[in-house]
């Protein structure tokens, strides 16, 4: 799938690090050094704009190394891109630790993932299906 993207910043284009990766890493794109205070939330640019097929989206998840490292996660995980979004590409980082953590421009903080998706219809019923789990919810299957 090709995917039109003006990329604004000084950093490679986002990559698949591995044959089999499903998310590409996005780089910040900051003019000097930011820091994220103990739970703290920054908005951090990309330099990224991207133009999506309609029917996909972009899910901006949270790096797992960092996120176990540095306790560094993206807040609203998985943040959307809609397809018809077309201003830059911005993460939401929380520092989840009790340190700062610095973001200095170039370094990976984040991935995204292209996905496909439907858009729904409603249909207004008075009734629905019974099924064999019915109304359990929130810890309804145990541990």
């Amino acid at each position: 799938m090709n995917i039109k993207v003006i990329n604004r910043s000084d950093n490679p284009m986002p990559a698949y690090e591995t044959i089999h990766a499903a998310g590409m890493d996005i780089r910040a794109s900051v003019n000097e050094e930011v820091c994220i205070k103990p739970f703290q939330r920054v908005l951090i640019p990309t330099g990224l704009y991207i133009e999506l097929p309609e029917g996909y989206e972009a899910q901006i998840r949270p790096r797992s190394g960092l996120a176990l490292k540095n306790g560094i996660t993206v807040l609203n995980s998985p943040g959307t891109i809609d397809a018809d979004y077309r201003g830059e590409v911005k993460i939401l980082l929380i520092n989840l630790s009790d340190t700062d953590f610095m973001v200095q421009n170039g370094d990976r903080i984040a991935q995204m993932i292209i996905a496909k998706h439907e858009q729904a219809e409603w249909v207004q019923a008075e009734i629905l299906n019974e099924t064999t789990r019915g109304t359990g919810g929130y810890g309804h299957t145990g541990v």
